[in-house]
This record gives structure tokens, sequence and C-alpha cells, in this order.
């Protein structure tokens, strides 16, 4: 009886204890780092890149409507978040380019969205705010780390 609970001692001890602040801080800095390669790759493609600041609220008698994003403020870093608007950007092509079209990006690493955010893609969609809307995600090849763009409508709408 001992034994086994000595066992169990060892068990226990050996697990590092997750250190859920730093893993934390360690996936805002490689979103960032991400959304600012995504940023850098449209602008590649010569898509002008605006960071979007209006997101859609969806109130309890409302439909949805168009709104400022609100600013996050962080009491304990003492930080204002400005850009928190959904999706992240915002792209258009110069008036010289042929194609005039404007599409959203919205940037994850992991290219899912969750229930509020596919709701508030097809919103933008059919109230035709965006021709499309692009989920920027990485995809790896090999050892190195790829953009790769999904359109929302055939990923989430058009599912064959």
């Amino acid at each position: 009886m001992e034994e086994e609970i000595k066992k169990e001692e060892e068990l226990v001890k050996e697990k590092p204890k997750t250190d859920f602040k730093a893993q934390g801080k360690k996936n805002r800095q490689k979103g960032a780092i991400f959304e600012t390669k995504v940023r850098e790759d449209l602008q590649k493609m010569e898509w002008i890149v605006v960071k979007w600041m209006n997101t859609v609220d969806f109130a309890k008698d409302s439909k949805g409507q168009l709104v400022p994003a609100k600013k996050k403020f962080n009491p304990f870093l003492k930080a204002l978040a400005m850009g928190t608007g959904f999706p992240d950007f915002i792209c258009f092509r110069s008036a010289l380019h042929a194609d005039k079209e404007v599409i959203g990006v919205e940037v994850k690493s992991n290219g899912s969205l969750d229930q509020i955010e596919k709701g508030m893609c097809r919103w933008l969609l059919d109230n035709h705010i965006f021709s499309r809307i692009l989920i920027a995600r990485k995809k790896l090849e090999g050892k190195k780390t790829v953009i790769f763009y999904e359109d929302f409508a055939t990923k989430y709408i058009n599912k064959t």
C-alpha cells in the first residue's frame, strides 16, 4: 500500500507545471509576428492593406450592424490594444489595377473560426461589405512555414 502511494507521488512530481502566463505571452507574440508576415505577403501581391477597426455587433433586438471595435485595456500591463476589429485587415487594389474588389482577411494560425466569427463573416458577405473574406493560416512544408489563404465561402458555406 505504501509503495503504491510513493509511486503515485513520484508520477505527480515528474509532471512539469504549465506556466499559462508565459504560454499566453508566447502565443500572443507568435500571433502578432504571423499577422505581420501576412500583411507583408499581401503587400507583395500588390494589395493595399489597412487594419480594419470595425466589427459586427449582434444585439438581442438587432440582426447585426457594423460598429467601431472597442478598445481593449489590460490594467495589469497598462496597455491599450487598438486594432481589435474583425476581420483583421481590409485589402483593395490601386485605382490603376483592373481588379476592383475589396476583401477582408482574418489571420488565424490554425485556420479555424469559432461560431461567432463564422456568423460575422456571413453577415459581412450577405450585406456586401466585402466581396470575399480570406482566412490566412500557417501551413508547414517541410520545416518552412508557408502562408495559405482559404476563401471563407468555399470552406464554410459551399461545402461539397
